[in-house]
C-alpha cells in the first residue's frame, strides 16, 4: 500500500512539471510567437521614431517659416498756417502800390496787387509833374539808345531869364548861362535830378516852340496814355493845378520805369554835368530799401508827394517790382518813413515757414514679437510763402526692404503757391528677427 501511493505521488508531481512545460516551453520554442514579439517591437520602434520624426520637421519649419509683415501705421505732419501778411499804407493823403514779379505768389494767396489808401480826389503833384515833362519832351525828341546823348542845346537869353524868374519865386534852379549848351540827355537830367524848374520850362518850349503848344500836346499825351484824372497846365509843378490821383501815377510811374531815358536818370544818385555843375538827386530814398527811382515833389507842408518805384529782393521769391505814389504828405520825412514800411510790410510777407523737424516721427513699424521701429523725417524741411498761402503736404512710402536703421522709404513733398519742398523718409532703429522660442512657441502667427 506505501509502495503505490509511493508510484502514485511520483506521478502526480511528473504531471505538474508537464503542465508547467506546456505553458513556458512554447516561448522559446514555438516560432509564430517570437515573430510575433518581433513585430510588436518594430510596431513600437516605428512609433517612437514617427513620433521624434514629427518633432523634428515641427521645429525645422518653425525655425524657417516666414514671418508676418511688421505692421505700418503712418500720418502725414500737421501742415502749419502761415501768418497773413501786412503791407502798411501811408494814413495821411493818398497813396497806392502795384506789384509784380511774384505773381504766382500773390495769385495763390488771393492777394491784390493793386493796393491803395485815402482820397480818390485828385491831389497836387508837384514837382512829379517834371517825369511827365520828360516823357513829353522825348515823345517830341526822342533819344534812340540810353548812350546817344541826343541833339545839342544852346541856351539863348530868354532861358538864361528863367533862371532869374525861378529864382524870384524861390523855385529850384540851376545854372543856365546864355550862350553854354549841352546835350538833351544832360538837360533832361538837370531838370529830374535836382528838380530844376529852370530847365524844365527851357526843355518845354525848346521841344514844342512855346508853353501853349507844350500844354496842348501834354493834354494829349495824357489822354492817350489812359490818365483821365491827371491835369497839368505847365511844366515845372509849381502850380496848383497840378493834380492827380494815386492810380494815375501808378500809370505814369510804370511808362517812366519802362522808358529807359527817364528810368536811368531817375535811378542816379549824382551826376556832373557840363555848365550845370555837380547835380544831386532829391530822391533821398534812392538804393534805400530796393527804391530805384523815380521823383519828388514838395509844395509845403501837407503837399509832399513821391512817385517810385523799388526792386524788393525775396529769397526763393526773386525779386518783387514795385511802383508806388504818395500824395499829400506831411513832410518829406513822413512820406519816406510811411515808403519804408510799406516796402518792409512786402518783404516782410514773404517769410519763411517751418514745415517739418529733423527725426520728427511720421510712422511706426511694429511686430507680434515685439520688436519695433519708427518711420521718422530724415531732415528739417521749410519753404518761403507769401502771406498765407496755403500748405498742402503729401506722402510716398513704400515697404522697407530690410527694415534697417536709416533706410530711405519715401518722402513728404509740400506745395505752397508755386514753391514745393521735399524731405526724405527714413527708417530710425532696426527691427530685429524673433528667436526660437518664439518661433516654435507662436506657430499660428507664422507664415
Amino acid at each position: 500500500m506505501t509502495e503505490f501511493g509511493t508510484e502514485a505521488g511520483d506521478l502526480t508531481d511528473f504531471a505538474t512539471l508537464l503542465a508547467t512545460a506546456d505553458t513556458a516551453a512554447p516561448d522559446r520554442d514555438d516560432p509564430g510567437r517570437r515573430r510575433r514579439r518581433r513585430r510588436g517591437g518594430l510596431i513600437a520602434l516605428l512609433v517612437v521614431v514617427v513620433v521624434l520624426g514629427a518633432v523634428g520637421g515641427y521645429a525645422g519649419w518653425a525655425l524657417n517659416a516666414p514671418l508676418p509683415s511688421p505692421v505700418a501705421t503712418v500720418h502725414e505732419p500737421a501742415v502749419p498756417v502761415p501768418a497773413a501778411a501786412t503791407v502798411p499804407l501811408p494814413s495821411d493823403g493818398a497813396s497806392a502800390i502795384s506789384l509784380s514779379g511774384a505773381d504766382d505768389y500773390f495769385s495763390a494767396a488771393k492777394t491784390k496787387i493793386d493796393l491803395t489808401s485815402g482820397t480818390t480826389t485828385p491831389l497836387t503833384i508837384a514837382s512829379v509833374t517834371k517825369v511827365v515833362t520828360a516823357l513829353v519832351v522825348l515823345e517830341a525828341k526822342p533819344l534812340p539808345k540810353v548812350d546817344d546823348h541826343g541833339p545839342t542845346i544852346t541856351w539863348s537869353k530868354a532861358d538864361r531869364a528863367l533862371y532869374d524868374k525861378y529864382y524870384v519865386m524861390g523855385a529850384t534852379i540851376a545854372p543856365m548861362p546864355a550862350g553854354s549848351s549841352m546835350s538833351e540827355y544832360d538837360a533832361l537830367a538837370t531838370m529830374l535830378l535836382p528838380s530844376a524848374c529852370n530847365y524844365a520850362e527851357a526843355l518845354a518850349t525848346w521841344a514844342y516852340g512855346s508853353q501853349w503848344s507844350f500844354v496842348s500836346a501834354t493834354r494829349a499825351w495824357l489822354a492817350d496814355h489812359g490818365l483821365k484824372h491827371t491835369t497839368i497846365v505847365e511844366p515845372t509843378g509849381l502850380s496848383h493845378e497840378n493834380r492827380s490821383t494815386p492810380a494815375d501815377l501808378i500809370k505814369l510811374g510804370k511808362l517812366a520805369a519802362a522808358n529807359p531815358v527817364v528810368a536811368e536818370i531817375a535811378g542816379t544818385i549824382r551826376l556832373d554835368v557840363p555848365g550845370a555843375g555837380s547835380i544831386g538827386n532829391t530822391n533821398d530814398l534812392l538804393d534805400v530799401d530796393g527804391v530805384t527811382g523815380l521823383k519828388t515833389g514838395n509844395l509845403g507842408y501837407g503837399k509832399f508827394s513821391l512817385l517810385y518805384t523799388a526792386d524788393v529782393k525775396v529769397p526763393a521769391a526773386g525779386t518783387v517790382h514795385v511802383v508806388g505814389a504818395v500824395l499829400g504828405g506831411a513832410t518829406r520825412e513822413s512820406v519816406d518813413d510811411d515808403v519804408t514800411a510799406t516796402l518792409d510790410g512786402i518783404r516782410d510777407g514773404f517769410h519763411p515757414v517751418a514745415l517739418a523737424k529733423k527725426d520728427q516721427r511720421v510712422g511706426t513699424y511694429t511686430t507680434a514679437w515685439g520688436s519695433s521701429a519708427q518711420l521718422v523725417v530724415s531732415e528739417g524741411a521749410s519753404m518761403v510763402t507769401w502771406s498765407d498761402t496755403p500748405i498742402s503736404v503729401s506722402m510716398k512710402s513704400t515697404a522697407p526692404k530690410h527694415y534697417a536703421d536709416g533706410e530711405v522709404v519715401g518722402e513728404l513733398t509740400w506745395k505752397a503757391g508755386p514753391s514745393t519742398e521735399t524731405a526724405k523718409l527714413a527708417i530710425d532703429g532696426t527691427i530685429e528677427e524673433p528667436d526660437a522660442w518664439w518661433r516654435l512657441t507662436h506657430p499660428s502667427e507664422l507664415g
